[in-house]
Protein backbone atom coordinates (compact mmCIF):
# COMPACT_ATOMS: atom_id res chain seq x y z
CA UNK A 1 0.00 0.00 0.00
CA UNK A 2 2.89 2.30 0.97
CA UNK A 3 4.13 2.08 -2.59
CA UNK A 4 0.62 3.38 -4.14
CA UNK A 5 0.83 6.36 -1.90
CA UNK A 6 2.71 8.85 -4.03
CA UNK A 7 3.15 7.82 -7.90
CA UNK A 8 5.05 10.43 -9.93
CA UNK A 9 3.77 10.85 -13.71
CA UNK A 10 6.29 12.03 -16.37
CA UNK A 11 4.32 14.42 -19.01
CA UNK A 12 6.28 16.45 -21.40
CA UNK A 13 6.22 19.18 -19.43
CA UNK A 14 7.43 17.81 -16.32
CA UNK A 15 6.72 15.12 -13.51
CA UNK A 16 3.67 15.41 -12.00
CA UNK A 17 2.70 14.06 -8.25
CA UNK A 18 -0.39 11.33 -7.80
CA UNK A 19 -1.60 10.88 -4.87
CA UNK A 20 -3.46 7.92 -3.42
CA UNK A 21 -7.25 8.22 -2.99
CA UNK A 22 -7.85 8.63 0.77
CA UNK A 23 -4.16 8.81 2.06
CA UNK A 24 -3.50 11.59 4.56
CA UNK A 25 -0.87 14.22 4.53
CA UNK A 26 1.23 12.63 7.06
CA UNK A 27 1.02 9.43 5.03
CA UNK A 28 1.95 11.71 2.15
CA UNK A 29 5.12 13.16 3.60
CA UNK A 30 6.06 10.30 5.01
CA UNK A 31 6.67 8.48 2.00
CA UNK A 32 8.25 11.87 -0.17
CA UNK A 33 10.72 12.32 2.87
CA UNK A 34 11.56 8.41 2.87
CA UNK A 35 12.06 8.66 -1.15
CA UNK A 36 13.95 11.99 -0.80
CA UNK A 37 16.17 10.19 1.88
CA UNK A 38 17.04 7.59 -0.61
CA UNK A 39 18.35 9.06 -3.42
CA UNK A 40 15.19 8.62 -5.53
CA UNK A 41 16.03 9.43 -8.96
CA UNK A 42 13.04 11.85 -10.08
CA UNK A 43 13.64 14.25 -6.86
CA UNK A 44 17.07 15.42 -8.00
CA UNK A 45 17.88 18.52 -7.56
CA UNK A 46 16.72 21.61 -10.14
CA UNK A 47 13.72 18.96 -11.10
CA UNK A 48 10.78 20.09 -11.53
CA UNK A 49 7.41 18.89 -9.52
CA UNK A 50 3.69 19.53 -10.21
CA UNK A 51 0.75 19.02 -8.07
CA UNK A 52 -2.93 19.51 -9.16
CA UNK A 53 -5.11 22.47 -6.92
CA UNK A 54 -6.85 21.03 -4.48
CA UNK A 55 -5.71 17.45 -4.16
CA UNK A 56 -4.31 18.88 -1.01
CA UNK A 57 -5.28 21.66 1.36
CA UNK A 58 -3.17 24.71 0.64
CA UNK A 59 -1.26 24.82 4.18
CA UNK A 60 -0.35 21.50 3.18
CA UNK A 61 0.72 22.65 0.06
CA UNK A 62 2.68 25.12 1.17
CA UNK A 63 4.40 22.08 3.57
CA UNK A 64 5.22 19.90 0.28
CA UNK A 65 7.10 23.42 -1.31
CA UNK A 66 9.34 23.89 1.91
CA UNK A 67 10.54 20.25 1.72
CA UNK A 68 10.89 20.08 -1.59
CA UNK A 69 12.82 23.71 -1.40
CA UNK A 70 15.60 21.91 1.37
CA UNK A 71 16.21 19.27 -1.35
CA UNK A 72 16.90 21.61 -4.16
CA UNK A 73 13.43 20.41 -6.36
CA UNK A 74 11.19 23.54 -7.59
CA UNK A 75 7.64 21.95 -6.52
CA UNK A 76 4.66 24.26 -8.58
CA UNK A 77 0.88 23.81 -7.92
CA UNK A 78 -0.93 24.03 -11.07
CA UNK A 79 -4.79 24.89 -12.03
CA UNK A 80 -5.11 22.45 -15.46
CA UNK A 81 -4.45 18.91 -16.61
CA UNK A 82 -1.20 18.27 -18.50
CA UNK A 83 -2.24 17.31 -21.91
CA UNK A 84 -5.87 18.88 -21.04
CA UNK A 85 -4.77 23.18 -21.57
CA UNK A 86 -8.34 24.98 -21.66
CA UNK A 87 -8.57 27.70 -24.39
CA UNK A 88 -8.52 30.56 -21.97
CA UNK A 89 -5.56 28.84 -20.22
CA UNK A 90 -3.45 28.82 -23.54
CA UNK A 91 -4.61 32.49 -24.04
CA UNK A 92 -3.62 33.55 -20.55
CA UNK A 93 -0.15 31.85 -21.42
CA UNK A 94 0.36 32.60 -25.16
CA UNK A 95 -0.23 36.56 -24.08
CA UNK A 96 2.06 36.33 -21.36
CA UNK A 97 5.04 35.20 -23.63
CA UNK A 98 4.04 37.13 -26.69
CA UNK A 99 2.80 40.87 -25.17
CA UNK A 100 4.89 43.39 -23.23
CA UNK A 101 3.21 45.29 -20.24
CA UNK A 102 2.89 48.48 -20.22
CA UNK A 103 5.28 50.42 -18.41
CA UNK A 104 3.25 51.14 -15.42
CA UNK A 105 2.13 47.51 -14.86
CA UNK A 106 5.75 45.87 -14.38
CA UNK A 107 5.83 47.27 -10.99
CA UNK A 108 3.66 45.06 -8.29
CA UNK A 109 1.23 47.16 -6.73
CA UNK A 110 1.31 47.51 -2.86
CA UNK A 111 -2.43 46.14 -2.12
CA UNK A 112 -1.53 42.71 -3.98
CA UNK A 113 2.00 42.16 -2.09
CA UNK A 114 0.22 39.64 -0.07
CA UNK A 115 -0.30 37.07 -2.59
CA UNK A 116 3.38 36.94 -4.33
CA UNK A 117 3.90 33.92 -1.91
CA UNK A 118 0.80 31.99 -3.55
CA UNK A 119 1.33 32.87 -7.16
CA UNK A 120 5.01 31.75 -7.04
CA UNK A 121 3.45 28.19 -6.32
CA UNK A 122 1.67 28.22 -9.53
CA UNK A 123 4.12 27.69 -13.06
CA UNK A 124 3.71 29.09 -16.56
CA UNK A 125 4.89 25.88 -18.75
CA UNK A 126 6.69 27.42 -22.35
CA UNK A 127 6.75 24.62 -24.05
CA UNK A 128 8.98 26.19 -27.12
CA UNK A 129 12.30 28.29 -27.38
CA UNK A 130 12.30 31.92 -26.29
CA UNK A 131 13.69 34.31 -29.54
CA UNK A 132 15.19 37.40 -29.09
CA UNK A 133 12.73 40.26 -28.28
CA UNK A 134 10.13 37.49 -26.62
CA UNK A 135 9.37 38.18 -22.76
CA UNK A 136 7.39 35.83 -20.11
CA UNK A 137 6.84 38.26 -17.40
CA UNK A 138 4.88 36.35 -14.45
CA UNK A 139 4.20 36.32 -10.84
CA UNK A 140 4.38 32.75 -10.80
CA UNK A 141 7.33 30.13 -11.60
CA UNK A 142 8.33 29.34 -15.30
CA UNK A 143 8.95 26.30 -16.97
CA UNK A 144 10.82 26.64 -20.26
CA UNK A 145 11.10 23.02 -22.22
CA UNK A 146 13.27 24.75 -24.92
CA UNK A 147 16.57 27.49 -24.98
CA UNK A 148 15.95 31.18 -23.63
CA UNK A 149 17.49 32.94 -26.69
CA UNK A 150 20.04 36.36 -26.45
CA UNK A 151 17.28 38.93 -26.52
CA UNK A 152 14.82 37.18 -24.95
CA UNK A 153 14.03 37.43 -20.90
CA UNK A 154 12.15 35.75 -17.86
CA UNK A 155 10.77 37.52 -15.40
CA UNK A 156 9.40 35.57 -12.74
CA UNK A 157 8.12 35.99 -8.94
CA UNK A 158 9.08 32.48 -8.45
CA UNK A 159 11.79 30.13 -9.74
CA UNK A 160 12.97 29.48 -13.48
CA UNK A 161 13.55 26.02 -14.41
CA UNK A 162 15.12 25.95 -18.56
CA UNK A 163 15.33 22.38 -20.31
CA UNK A 164 17.70 23.89 -22.59
CA UNK A 165 20.20 26.61 -23.26
CA UNK A 166 19.61 29.96 -21.11
CA UNK A 167 21.71 32.90 -23.07
CA UNK A 168 19.12 35.52 -22.39
CA UNK A 169 18.24 37.65 -19.31
CA UNK A 170 16.61 35.86 -16.71
CA UNK A 171 15.54 37.59 -13.19
CA UNK A 172 13.84 34.81 -10.90
CA UNK A 173 11.82 35.90 -7.50
CA UNK A 174 11.28 39.23 -9.16
CA UNK A 175 9.02 40.88 -6.80
CA UNK A 176 11.11 39.67 -3.75
CA UNK A 177 11.26 36.14 -3.01
CA UNK A 178 15.25 35.24 -2.10
CA UNK A 179 13.91 31.44 -1.98
CA UNK A 180 13.69 31.04 -5.50
CA UNK A 181 16.11 30.01 -8.07
CA UNK A 182 17.45 29.59 -11.44
CA UNK A 183 18.19 26.49 -13.39
CA UNK A 184 19.16 25.13 -17.06
CA UNK A 185 21.01 22.60 -18.64
CA UNK A 186 23.65 25.43 -19.73
CA UNK A 187 23.29 28.85 -17.84
CA UNK A 188 24.74 31.08 -20.08
CA UNK A 189 23.08 34.35 -19.58
CA UNK A 190 23.37 38.09 -20.32
CA UNK A 191 22.30 38.43 -17.05
CA UNK A 192 21.56 36.81 -13.77
CA UNK A 193 18.87 38.49 -11.56
CA UNK A 194 17.16 37.01 -7.98
CA UNK A 195 15.19 38.88 -6.37
CA UNK A 196 17.44 42.19 -5.63
CA UNK A 197 20.78 41.04 -6.55
CA UNK A 198 21.84 41.03 -9.85
CA UNK A 199 25.28 39.05 -11.07
CA UNK A 200 26.63 37.58 -14.21
CA UNK A 201 27.16 34.27 -15.95
CA UNK A 202 31.07 33.53 -16.33
CA UNK A 203 32.93 34.15 -19.93
CA UNK A 204 32.49 31.49 -21.75
CA UNK A 205 33.58 31.01 -25.92
CA UNK A 206 30.42 31.29 -28.45
CA UNK A 207 29.31 27.67 -29.35
CA UNK A 208 31.48 26.47 -26.66
CA UNK A 209 29.16 24.08 -24.22
CA UNK A 210 32.24 21.74 -22.73
CA UNK A 211 32.26 24.49 -19.48
CA UNK A 212 28.86 23.95 -18.55
CA UNK A 213 28.53 20.41 -19.47
CA UNK A 214 26.25 19.37 -16.37
CA UNK A 215 22.98 21.41 -15.75
CA UNK A 216 23.65 24.06 -12.93
CA UNK A 217 21.92 25.99 -10.15
CA UNK A 218 21.45 29.94 -9.18
CA UNK A 219 20.38 30.42 -5.63
CA UNK A 220 21.34 32.88 -3.33
CA UNK A 221 23.59 32.55 -0.50
CA UNK A 222 25.29 34.06 2.36
CA UNK A 223 23.81 37.67 0.45
CA UNK A 224 25.05 36.86 -3.04
CA UNK A 225 24.26 35.02 -6.44
CA UNK A 226 26.21 31.63 -6.14
CA UNK A 227 26.32 29.27 -9.29
CA UNK A 228 26.96 25.50 -8.66
CA UNK A 229 26.35 22.73 -11.22
CA UNK A 230 23.64 19.49 -10.08
CA UNK A 231 22.09 16.85 -10.58
CA UNK A 232 18.96 16.32 -12.69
Amino acid sequence: MSDEIVRIKGTKSGLQLLFAAGATYSEIEAEIRDKLAKGSGFFCRGTVMHAMEGSLEKDEMESLRKLFHDAGVIFSVTRRHFGKETKQAKEQREAAIEAKPAPEAAAEPAAEQHTANDEAMQMVIVNRTLRGGQEVRTKSSVLVVGNVNPGAQIIAGGSIDIRGTCRGMVHAGAFGNQNAFIVADHLMPTQIRIADLIARSPDTAPGNLEKTAKPERASIKDGQIVIEPIER
